[in-house]
């Protein structure tokens, strides 16, 4: 009877099993995107199948900035999801995986857009130091100044939602400073109209006219818009933490001046040096008679 030798082709031994296993393998690389399967839930972060050598992990610091949102509605068990690998395979074949640097990389793709139709966006406080307040925008680490900032207890911020226009990008240095001012101008500027009378506090008076800070607003009457006579100084007609009602006269959102008027309020002309309060007290009724007049409304 003949026996068959064996030629070395044909010998094909575990090893060789393994090492074909492994040429099959996806090369996972760092900044990777890739889609996984939500496998299991561990108390430190969340194991995703990638059809790996083993489970991708994605740490709990990963998954999203509010660190006390729900996983089973962020990444439900079974669901699959795009995530960015961030970590190369270790020794065990695991991938580290991020969900929040994949949505901070999408974020940045919408800034230039966001920020040239000067949108106004919602941020997370996430910290405070001298200079302000550090937020969170869509993974994005950003910063607003406490110059920018509406508030003045920053403490009470940090946790909450604060509007935010951005007023500074720079993606190579991943640089995104954002203004709650402008934010809150701007929302403010839509319910605002010419002809309309608006209650405020004189903050600043000028050689030029008195500043009135009104619903997080700021509006300038000028001088010659303080009565029909003439007016020789503001500080004689105006001080510093006066309530005054005036009427709006012009709007510019682009660069965030309101002209007010008391002028067009008087009845004759001098009445608002002669008897201000008179002029205050049935101002409502004098703004609509002005309104109609100036504007038709």
């Amino acid at each position: 009877m003949n026996k068959t030798k064996s030629t070395s082709a044909e010998i094909f031994s575990m090893d060789d099993f393994a090492k074909a296993l492994d040429a099959e393998v996806v090369a996972f690389e760092k900044d990777q995107l890739v889609r996984g399967k939500i496998h299991s839930y561990d108390s430190d972060g969340v194991y995703v199948d990638i059809n790996g050598k083993s489970l991708a992990f994605v740490p709990g610091e990963e998954i999203a900035a509010d660190e006390s949102a729900d996983l089973s509605v962020l990444l439900p068990i079974g669901d699959e999801q795009e995530f960015l690998i961030i970590r190369e395979q270790n020794a065990d074949g695991q991938v580290t995986l991020s969900k929040l640097q994949l949505q901070a990389k999408y974020a940045w793709n919408q800034v230039d857009d966001i920020q040239s139709n000067k949108e106004s966006v919602q941020l997370r406080v996430t910290g405070v130091n001298k200079g302000g307040v550090t937020v969170n925008f869509q993974g994005i680490r950003g910063f607003v100044p406490r110059s920018q900032l509406v508030e003045k207890d920053l403490e009470s911020l940090v946790g909450t939602s604060i509007p935010g226009v951005i007023i500074e990008a720079d993606k190579d240095k991943n640089k995104l400073v954002f203004s709650q001012r402008k934010a809150t101008r701007t929302a403010n500027f839509s319910q605002l109209e010419r002809g309309q009378l608006v209650t405020g506090i004189v903050v600043g008076i000028k050689q030029f006219g008195a500043f009135v800070e009104f619903n997080g607003n700021t509006g300038l009457i000028y001088i010659k818009q303080i009565s029909e006579n003439r007016v020789e100084a503001c500080e004689k007609v105006f001080t510093v933490g006066q309530s005054i009602k005036a009427m709006i006269l012009d709007l510019d959102e682009g660069t965030g001046k309101i002209s007010l008027s008391t002028r067009v309020l008087e009845n004759h002309p001098g009445e608002m040096l002669e008897n201000m309060n008179d002029v205050m007290e049935s101002a409502e009724a004098r703004s609509e008679r002005a309104a109609k007049k100036l504007f038709g409304n």
